[in-house]
């Protein structure tokens, strides 16, 4: 019995609307009923994202006749005794700007496969073809999928994971093309800007080759960058040989700004290893009608997220302050936010679904981001293996060797235990104690690790005596609105409510500049109990807040002034530019 095959066809008869038009052609299906679902989230973004509510008009035919077809779940449509061809026809509304929803314009479109085309309920594993009908004044289609033959608009992809992770640009992008790492790699330039590509393959070509040789090898013979350029614009996400980046189109000759940009495109090139081969086993195969759950986002995003910055570091376009500086930033990120009390890198990476996406006034008392907390417990692991292994090894030797161990021999996944175990043999060392604090609210003494490499972290706030209410507030047609409390602060424990209107302050009418708020921090006591005047919902009520002293901290990562010879040695193999 032969296996059945999908083609898709799209095409685009209102663009300027927002809208794709979707054949999807199934041929050699021999069941009774068939069952077509679309993904309600895409991967590497952990969200239930319910793309099928941009789905319309959904109809089935046989060569000859319309065949009955009717939504059976939210993201679900049954057609009754389907062809042995059967074509689905639907349209889907993309009117978003992120990396990971349909945007369809009167110039150009990008597509995003899991908000796009809908599978056959079970077999994710069959292959399937998409044919791209361009608009007249559309010259180019930017994306990881292999073309048929010399056909320039019909794809090939293995199965439905790998449509789902292979992201289209159409349009009239800008387009160039560089080797590195002996990989062919496209540059996929949307909305202008004012970069130099000799300059970005350039600087890209050397993180792609720092990133090969901590790896061990590139499993890619093609790779494509996608960049939509904003006014104002930044996030990316990763896939399984290309990415979508998002930038702003006026920031590239800004020193700064550009090596952010680094920065993000090594973050999401690192991927390519760590969460799109190396990965949790929840992370593949995927459920797409559901969540995914894993506690090990802060493997996969915090790991990443240490070394994006410490390549541009090795690619010498971070000095060591620059770099010592985007490191602590994870520290403060964290340290700043009472959530951290709360919630461990581990419960942040499963809660991935319910809480990092969505953030609301109350996010930072409640959690933390894997991505920082993880970053921190990376630094953790690579200065501690350093020091135990005397330079001879440091977290490279374990994502490789885990690389080559659970991806390239084993093809699967890992449990955190496996992971954790597979580390210690490789270096020798007991890991434990940084991997247990992956779980837990506790701190780790991360001067303990940061010592043995000849640094320290230092929170230059430690001794000031700065005031706070815990407040951040927001100046909204004039009246000042509160936005945050802080836990444990003197305005949390007073009760005072986010959306409340502050209007005075011991009698004293307050003003948009925060001037008669600044006095009142600048010259009261601790402990000293003030009078706010808010409005809340329209009443105006007396709130009795204590003045407290501020928790907010200001870590910087310094040389430390005693190091001994051995960590001065191990400090300057950790920061080396050449590895």
């Amino acid at each position: 019995m032969p296996e059945p095959r999908v083609q898709f066809t799209i095409s685009f008869t209102e663009p300027h609307a927002h809208y794709v038009d979707v054949e999807m052609d199934v041929t050699d299906f021999d069941e009774k009923m068939l069952d077509i679902s679309m993904p309600v989230w895409t991967p590497g973004s952990y969200l239930i994202r319910e793309y099928e509510r941009h789905v319309e008009l959904v109809e089935a035919f046989s060569e000859t006749d319309r065949i009955a077809c009717e939504k059976i779940s939210k993201n679900t449509w049954r057609i009754q005794a389907p062809a042995n061809k059967t074509k689905i026809s639907y349209r889907v509304y993309g009117f978003e700007v992120s990396v990971r929803t349909n945007m369809i314009l009167a110039d150009r479109a990008f597509i995003n496969p899991a908000a796009t085309f809908m599978y056959i309920k079970g077999r994710i594993d069959i292959d399937c073809t998409v044919k791209i009908n361009l608009p007249e004044k559309w010259s180019h289609i930017s994306t990881g999928l292999p073309r048929i033959a010399q056909n320039r608009h019909v794809f090939y992809a293995k199965n439905f994971d790998i449509l789902y992770d292979s992201p289209l640009e159409l349009g009239n992008q800008d387009i160039w093309h560089f080797h590195a790492a002996g990989v062919a790699h496209e540059f996929a330039m949307v909305g202008g800007g004012n970069y130099d590509k000799q300059q970005l393959s350039s600087d890209i070509t050397k993180i792609v080759e720092e990133e090969t040789k901590i790896w061990g090898e590139n499993p890619n013979t093609q790779y494509v960058f996608i960049t939509h350029n904003y006014q104002t614009g930044g996030g990316g996400l990763e896939h399984l040989n290309s990415t979508v980046l998002g930038a702003s189109r006026n920031a590239y000759q800004i020193p700064s700004a550009y090596k952010n940009f680094l920065c993000l495109v090594a973050h999401e090139y690192f991927h390519l290893w760590n969460v799109k081969r190396l990965r949790p086993k929840e992370l593949g195969p995927f459920d797409y009608d559901k969540e995914n759950y894993t506690t090990g986002l802060w493997i996969m995003e915090g790991f990443t997220s240490y070394y994006d910055n410490l390549i541009i570091r090795r690619c010498g376009f971070f000095s060591i302050p620059e770099y010592l500086d985007m490191l602590v930033n994870d520290f403060n990120q964290v340290y700043n936010r009472p959530g951290y009390r709360i919630q461990s890198a581990a419960l942040a990476s499963y809660d991935a679904w319910i809480k990092h996406y969505r953030p609301d006034e109350n996010s930072a008392n409640t959690s933390i981001s894997y991505y920082n907390k993880g970053a921190m417990l990376a630094v953790a692991l690579d200065v501690h293996i350093l020091s135990e292994t005397q330079g001879t090894k440091r977290l490279d030797n374990v994502l490789r060797s885990a690389y080559q161990t659970f991806y390239k021999k084993e093809n699967r996944g890992f449990e955190e235990k496996e992971f954790q175990t597979l580390a210690e043999a490789v270096t020798g060392t007991n890991l434990s104690e940084i991997f247990d604090a992956a779980h837990r609210t506790e701190e780790l003494d991360y001067n303990k690790y940061f010592n043995r490499v000849g640094y320290q972290l230092v929170d230059l706030n430690h001794n000031k005596q700065e005031l706070s209410l815990g407040i951040k507030i927001a100046i909204q047609e004039g009246r000042i609105i509160l936005k945050n409390v802080e836990r444990g602060s003197g305005a949390w424990d007073a009760g005072l409510n986010v959306d409340d209107e502050l209007i005075a302050i011991n009698g004293n009418r307050l003003d948009a500049a925060g001037k008669e708020l600044e006095f009142i921090l600048q010259h009261g006591q601790v402990d000293e109990i003030i009078d706010i005047l808010v409005s809340r919902d329209g009443l105006i009520r007396t709130i009795h807040a204590p003045l407290r002293r501020s928790t907010k901290q200001q870590w910087v990562i310094q040389q430390k002034p005693d190091a001994t010879p051995f960590q001065k040695r191990m400090g300057e193999i950790w920061l080396s530019a050449e590895i």
